[in-house]
């Protein structure tokens, strides 16, 4: 199954943003194990270093994104998804790209706090908390 993580999932494990770090990190432990592939797009990283050096210093920040990189693969972001992302009908220009770039690269699921932001979206999002239980339902 592939997923898209939304930066706010990352940033959850990055700050320890309780109470939604204990549902990120079980997804990002199912990412690790292979039985998951995790994506991101490449804004989401330097979105990611941005709000992490602001909080937690330059090392750490730095530390944190060579961690994520061996565990998620990224996806470009060209012309051609910013030209979508923006004749989208999604509310925060971010979250578009996001979409169009799931869309593009066969993406199941958007794994996101926000799922009213990806309302209009092609690709369908969901909670870490529910997509984790749709994945332990299926076992």
């Amino acid at each position: 199954m592939r997923l898209l993580i939304d930066t706010n999932i990352i940033l959850d494990i990055a700050l320890y943003r309780e109470p939604f770090y204990k549902y990120s990190a079980n997804l990002f432990k199912r990412i690790d194990n292979i039985t998951i592939f995790g994506f991101v797009t490449a804004n989401t990283v330097t979105d990611i270093y941005y709000i992490a050096k602001k909080d937690k210093g330059y090392s750490i920040a730095i530390e944190f994104i060579g961690n994520l990189v061996q565990i998620v693969d990224i996806l470009g972001i060209d012309k051609k998804i910013i030209l979508e992302a923006l004749a989208a009908n999604l509310i925060d220009f971010e979250d578009s790209i996001q979409s169009v770039a799931s869309g593009i690269n066969g993406i199941d699921f958007i794994i996101t706090r926000n799922i009213r932001d990806f309302k209009d979206s092609s690709v369908k999002a969901i909670t870490p908390i529910d997509f984790l239980n749709l994945v332990l339902k299926n076992k």
